[in-house]
């Protein structure tokens, strides 16, 4: 049987250097390679801000505008439901005041009312068996 041959597992003083050079240029290619793609993403980043200022200020006026078409509206509701309000009372004060002095009519019409109700209500719900 043949024995295979014994390579030396200790490095010669050429190997070492040529070693060393090898990963100094893979280290200088990296660092390289990163610095590049650094660069592209901070070119990128400056081109896309005035892109993404310029869509902020446009939505800044949009939100604007829709404010200020809303103001008025929004005015104009609370205005009709204070008038709303002061009519119901008044429309009340005055059932009151009418009833008041006109207890007789009052019980009338409320007879009459409820009668008119009662058949609307009796024909609206159907025949009964």
């Amino acid at each position: 049987m043949e024995t295979p041959a014994r390579t030396s597992s200790a490095p010669s003083s050429s190997g070492t250097s040529a070693g060393d050079s090898a990963l100094t240029r893979a280290a200088s290619g990296a660092h390289g390679a990163v610095d590049r793609v650094a660069g592209a993403a901070d070119e990128a980043i400056r081109s896309a801000k005035p892109a993404i200022d310029r869509v902020a200020a446009i939505a800044h006026q949009t939100v604007d505008k829709a404010s200020s078409a809303a103001a008025p509206t929004a005015e104009w509701l609370s205005t009709q439901g204070e008038n709303l309000k002061a009519r119901s009372k008044m429309l009340a004060d005055d059932s009151c005041k009418f009833v008041a002095n006109n207890p007789a009519k009052s019980i009338g019409i409320a007879l009459a009312v409820g009668f008119l109700l009662g058949r609307i209500n009796r024909s609206s719900s159907g025949p009964r068996a």
